[in-house]
């Protein structure tokens, strides 16, 4: 057998290719300037083999043995090891009419960033960031809110960078706040918090974050509060009131699809956006675009649920809720005449109990 020994400098792409026989890894060296998907360059060893014509490319332990997953994503922990920011390529199914991503496919960007994040850190991969008390007790997250506003919509093959960080909220749960930018320009695109709580997997109780739960997860929690929005009043603080009866607009007797149901047995938080939006008159669909939205949950919905989703406009003059910009301010007439609010519910058929109760705002679609 001969072997070959040498320092590989160049930068290497994410993608390994593997059969029975050789592992091929694809070097690629760049002359120009970095671009937001080359990685950051460091010094490996690999060894060249030949035995009877046959040959392969080993790469070190220290990238040999990481998880293929691992090697695929284009995610990484911070210095301080507080947060994490990862890239995402906005694919050809996760656009619109408009070829912008969809909001349902930001959150789920959302949702894959934080499971990733809290994957990095050595947490639970068969549930969604449980740690290893919580499995010995069954207990898993839930959302208790959600939070979203979206300054520009990435189009398709835009590669979005998000970060992500978590932190303690009260007594009751956690909080986990997201910043997204344009990769190719640095520009915030959008920013996300949501508030979580813990439940009981086999009674679907909620139950008290202890403190033995509390001290596995904080030790990966930024030692200050670090907060998406840090804006005095904005607009993610906002109580959601009541949608009263009659509802404006509706989209009466939804079904859950199996698809629609999560690892936690129940329909998954970003199914609940699509199903807000069903009720949306289509003269707002056709003329605006989606810049926030807010939903409290209240409670699960199961696979065999029937949902009713009911909407009603909200009077950007309303006492109870004026329309807020992104810094916190009251809008002026011109921002009032270019945006639309709403309220939302949905709500089982049966009895009317609330399962989500939400808010959002619609801007003006941009001439194109």
């Amino acid at each position: 057998m001969l072997k070959l020994s040498c320092n590989v400098t160049d930068h290497l792409h994410s993608f390994f290719f593997s059969d029975s026989r050789r592992l091929f890894v694809p070097v690629h060296r760049r002359t120009g300037p970095v671009s937001c998907f080359q990685i950051k360059k460091e010094p490996l060893r690999a060894i060249l083999s030949a035995d009877q014509g046959n040959s392969s490319l080993r790469v070190a332990d220290s990238v040999s043995d990481a998880p293929p997953a691992d090697r695929l994503r284009f995610g990484r922990l911070m210095e301080d090891g507080f947060s994490y920011k990862e890239k995402f390529i906005v694919r050809s199914y996760e656009v619109g009419i408009n070829k912008t991503a969809t909001v349902e496919t930001i959150a789920n960007l959302l949702q894959e960033v934080a499971c990733n994040h809290v994957q990095k850190v050595g947490f639970s991969t068969d549930g969604f960031a449980t740690t290893l008390t919580m499995r010995k007790l069954h207990l898993i997250w839930v959302t208790a809110r959600m939070h979203i506003e979206i300054y520009k919509y990435p189009a398709w093959s835009d590669v979005v960078e998000i970060e992500t960080w978590c932190q303690s909220e009260g007594r009751i749960g956690t909080r986990r706040d997201w910043i997204l930018k344009d990769c190719a320009t640095g520009e915030v695109i959008g920013r996300a918090t949501s508030k979580w709580v813990m439940m009981n997997q086999d009674t679907r109780r909620l139950q008290r974050v202890t403190d033995e739960v509390r001290d596995e997860y904080l030790v990966f929690c930024p030692r200050e509060p670090r907060l998406a929005f840090p804006e005095e009043n904005n607009s993610s603080l906002k109580k959601i009131p009541k949608l009263e009866d009659p509802a404006q607009y509706s989209m009466l007797g939804v079904k859950p699809r199996r698809a629609d149901l999560d690892m936690n047995q129940h329909v998954n938080n970003v199914t609940y956006i699509g199903w807000v939006l069903e009720s949306i008159p289509q003269e707002i669909i056709d003329t605006h675009e989606l810049q926030v939205i807010t939903l409290d949950y209240r409670r699960e919905c199961q696979q065999d649920d029937i949902v009713d989703s009911l909407t009603t406009f909200e009077s950007p003059n309303d006492a109870v809720s004026k329309l807020t910009g992104t810094n916190g301010s009251t809008m002026s007439s011109k921002q009032e005449h270019n945006e639309s609010q709403f309220l939302h519910i949905l709500r089982l058929s049966e009895n009317g109990q609330e399962i989500n109760r939400g808010r959002t705002q619609w801007r003006k679609k941009s001439s194109r």
